[in-house]
């Protein structure tokens, strides 16, 4: 294995593993903690866990597991993944992870990097940009567990970490890895460990990676691994072959827990023509919905022309109505149960099917 991963969800770990495959990467996402050695084969390993808005101090040390499991795996070059708009409380996860690892690693200075303009995310000026509007006004200010409200990354981080902060510019982005790396060096020789670097185009997040690729460990969303497999294979240690998938024939369904604004507005688009049911939080804890009935009603309708749609997604003031009501914990725990449940009796009942 040359590079090992540690993402702080599963869909987020999912996108990094799909860059990394289209990149020509022999990939493995890795749900959880890894029970045995990976085969030889793997050329980067995803480990996916769960600590996004888990207790720091658990967040912390499933992160440092999930590296010594990839440190065993022989891997060359780590990367932190986290959501390309920094999801985060003014005391972690990000910051304290990063301390965890870099510490862990010896690295004196790790890019930040959560921007994938393809995605709409952009940094300039230290900034962190969804679309056309500043982060603090994209409606992730809204966010039920990890409210941004402030869109300059160096001032969200700083409060999670005692170590000072930095910035690479987009002027010496613009010029490329080596004026890049340069930069960087300044920054660390002045004591910055963490480089907040400025994106503006999907280009950018490869001259970062060429400038990076003797960084022990790189952190950022899922489009800083964009350039990685070019520095493996610059290197010889890759070959040329993207991975290709030709789909899969069987059942499907959609299942969404967000309650982002495009998510919102993706699941109004899909509810004007296919079948959509609701399970909202006041319904999956008072049982009057149940991951069998989600699962039954789904199976039922395989014929609708595309996946049926089960979602539990509200306007911020419902969320907020709803965690008053039952807590921020309960709920959580409560809606990240019944899709799990979900998922693994549509599994079931797909495979039967068989």
């Amino acid at each position: 294995m040359l590079l090992g991963c540690i993402g702080d969800d599963f869909t987020g770990s999912s996108d990094l593993a799909n860059t990394l495959a289209r990149g020509g990467m022999r990939v493995v996402q890795y749900n959880g903690m890894p029970s045995t050695d990976a085969v030889p084969e793997v050329e980067a390993g995803v480990v996916a866990l769960k600590t996004r808005t888990a207790p720091v101090g658990e967040a912390v040390e499933r992160s440092l597991a999930a590296l010594e499991w990839l440190k065993a795996q022989g891997c060359r070059q780590f990367l932190f993944k986290y959501c390309s708009t920094f999801d985060s409380t003014p005391e972690g996860n990000i910051g304290p992870v990063l301390d965890a690892l870099s510490e862990a690693l010896g690295a004196r200075g790790v890019i930040v990097c959560p921007a994938f303009p393809a995605t709409g995310r952009t940094i300039f000026q230290g900034h962190l940009f969804v679309g056309d509007r500043l982060l603090n006004e994209s409606g992730m200010e809204k966010h039920p567990l990890t409210p941004m409200t402030d869109p300059d990354i160096r001032r969200w981080l700083a409060p999670q970490t005692p170590h000072a902060v930095g910035h690479v510019g987009y002027r010496s982005v613009a010029a490329g890895a080596a004026a890049i790396r340069a930069a960087m060096d300044v920054e660390i020789a002045q004591g910055r460990r963490y480089l907040v670097v400025d994106v503006l185009a999907d280009e950018d997040l490869y001259a970062i990676a060429r400038a990076a690729a003797e960084d022990i460990l790189v952190s950022g969303g899922s489009g800083i691994a964009l350039g990685l497999p070019e520095n493996f294979r610059r290197s010889g240690l890759i070959g040329d072959s993207a991975a290709v998938w030709s789909g899969m024939q069987g059942p499907a369904a959609a299942v969404c827990g967000s309650c982002s604004v495009n998510s919102r507005r993706q699941i109004a688009v899909h509810r004007e023509k296919f079948p959509t049911m609701e399970a909202s939080a006041e319904a999956i804890l008072s049982g009057a919905i149940t991951p069998s009935g989600a699962a039954d009603w789904v199976m039922a309708r395989q014929d609708a022309g595309a996946p049926p749609l089960v979602y539990s997604s509200a306007e911020p003031e419902e969320v907020a109505a709803a965690q008053a009501r039952y807590g921020k914990e309960r709920v959580a725990e409560a809606v990240e149960g019944f899709f799990a449940t979900l998922a693994r009796e549509l599994q079931a009942g797909a495979c039967a099917g068989c």
